[in-house]
C-alpha cells in the first residue's frame, strides 16, 4: 500500500512494502560457489597486471639491470593467468553442477575482459617498452589489437548462440596464453608482432573451437599445470629452465595454429558430406 502525505502530495511505501523489497532485492546479489570462482579469475588477472608493472616495467624505468626480478614477476604474472584459466574452467563446471547467480553470466566476461584481455595486452604492451628490439609504438597498437579483439569474442558470446559443445573463434583464456607464450619464446619483433595479431584474428574468427569439457577439460587442467611448473623452473633459473620454457611456448602456439586446420578440415568435409548425401537423395528421387 502506499501513502500520501497531503502536504506535499508525495508517496511513500508501507513498512510491509519496504520489507517485501528487503527481500527480493538480495536474491539477484547473493553469490554463487561459481560466482566466487569467477571473481577469483578477475583477482588473478589484476594481480597479474600488478607484477607486470611493478615487477618488470618500473625497475626498467629506474634502470636497473637485476634480469632475475624480471624474470620472477614476468613468470609470476604469467602464471596468475594461468590461474585465472583455471578458475574460469571451474567456474563453468561448478555452475553447471550446482547453480549460478543471475549476475554469473556478465560476472564471467568482465572476468574475462581482466584476466583474458586487459593482463595479456598489458604484458605486450611492457614487453613492447623494455625489449631490446621492440618499438614501443607498435607494441601498443598490437596490446590495442589484442584488447578489442577480447572485448568482441566476448560481446559476441553473449549475442550469438551457437550449437552445444562449441565455441565460435578461439576462446579468450586459450588467446591470452598464445600471446604470453608468443613474447616469452623471444623470437624477433616482426615474426612475434605478426603471431600476436594472428592470435588476435582467430579470437574474433569463425573457426569452431571445442568446448573444454570431459576428457578434454582434464586435459586441458593438466597442460595448465604443467605449464606453471615449466614457468616456476624458468622463474629459478633451473637446469634447462629456459629451454623447458621455450618447448612448453612453442606446444602452445603449435595448439593455437594447429586446431584451427583441423576445425576447418572438419568443416570441408562435413559440407563435402551434406553435398554428397543431397546428391544421392536427388538421384533416388528420379525414375
Amino acid at each position: 500500500m502506499t501513502v500520501v502525505d497531503p502536504d506535499t502530495q508525495a508517496g511513500w511505501a508501507s513498512e510491509a512494502d519496504a520489507e517485501d523489497d528487503a527481500e527480493e532485492m538480495p536474491l539477484s546479489l547473493r553469490l554463487s560457489i561459481a560466482d566466487t570462482l569467477t571473481l577469483g579469475n578477475a583477482t588473478c588477472g589484476f594481480m597479474a597486471v600488478y607484477f607486470t608493472t611493478t615487477g618488470i616495467l618500473i625497475p626498467h624505468l629506474q634502470g636497473s639491470q637485476e634480469t632475475g626480478m624480471a624474470r620472477h614477476s614476468a613468470a609470476t604474472a604469467v602464471i596468475l593467468m594461468l590461474l585465472a584459466a583455471i578458475f574460469d574452467l571451474c567456474d563453468g563446471l561448478v555452475a553447471r553442477k550446482l547453480r549460478s547467480s543471475p549476475m554469473g553470466a556478465e560476472l564471467d566476461n568482465l572476468s574475462d575482459l581482466i584476466s583474458f584481455g586487459l593482463a595479456p595486452a598489458y604484458f605486450v604492451l611492457v614487453y613492447g617498452m623494455v625489449a631490446d628490439d621492440a618499438h614501443q609504438r607498435v607494441s601498443a597498437v598490437a596490446a590495442i589489437v589484442v584488447l578489442l579483439a577480447v572485448v568482441l569474442r566476448l560481446a559476441r558470446f553473449s549475442c550469438v548462440t551457437l550449437k552445444d559443445g562449441m565455441f565460435q573463434g578461439m576462446p579468450s583464456p586459450f588467446g591470452a596464453l598464445t600471446v604470453v607464450s608468443i613474447v616469452l619464446l623471444e623470437l624477433p619483433f616482426i615474426p612475434t608482432l605478426l603471431a600476436i595479431i594472428g592470435t588476435a584474428w582467430l579470437m574474433v574468427s569463425r573457426v569452431e573451437y571445442p568446448k573444454p569439457r570431459g576428457v578434454l577439460a582434464v586435459a586441458m587442467l593438466g597442460w595448465i599445470v604443467a605449464a606453471m611448473g615449466l614457468l616456476a623452473a624458468w622463474a629459478f633459473d633451473a637446469p634447462a629452465g629456459q629451454l623447458l620454457l621455450q618447448t612448453g611456448c612453442a606446444l602452445q602456439i603449435v595448439l593455437a595454429a594447429t586446431i584451427p586446420l583441423f576445425a576447418t578440415a572438419r568443416r570441408v568435409n562435413t559440407i563435402r558430406d551434406n553435398r554428397r548425401e543431397s546428391r544421392e537423395a536427388r538421384a533416388a528421387q528420379l525414375p
